[in-house]
């Protein structure tokens, strides 16, 4: 059984940084696509920053670049998502997902998914 477990979300002031963490379970993040997604209030689902396997880019949403790393402990089946210089607009609910096949960074084409962790960024 496949599990995705997402922490480190918290409300934090614009400027600061958070450490989102995802733990998994029956997959091997060696050999998954995964990616990080988010969700504002009214908005849709949004790919963030997700990794393939088949050419193991790290795809980045304009966003975010150089703001945000995305990394993966493959002997621990965690994968992190390093955010600095936060701003409001990057509000939302932060999921991690995963999927043996995908390619790319659109939420559509990956099959698992973790209940998200929230991050509030406001003063």
């Amino acid at each position: 059984q496949v599990q995705l477990v997402e922490s480190g979300g918290g409300l934090v002031q614009p400027g600061g940084s958070l450490r989102l963490s995802c733990a998994t379970s029956g997959i091997s993040v060696g050999y998954y696509a995964i990616g990080w997604f988010r969700q504002a209030p009214g908005k849709e689902r949004e790919g963030v920053s997700c990794i393939t396997t088949s050419d193991g880019d790290t795809y980045y949403a304009d966003s975010v670049k150089g703001r945000f790393t995305f990394s993966k402990d493959n002997a621990k089946n965690t994968v992190y998502l390093q955010m600095i210089s936060l701003k409001p607009e990057d509000s939302g609910v932060y999921y991690c997902a995963a999927d043996l096949y995908a390619y790319g960074c659109s939420p559509e084409i990956y099959d698992y998914w973790g209940q998200g962790t929230q991050v509030t960024v406001s003063s």
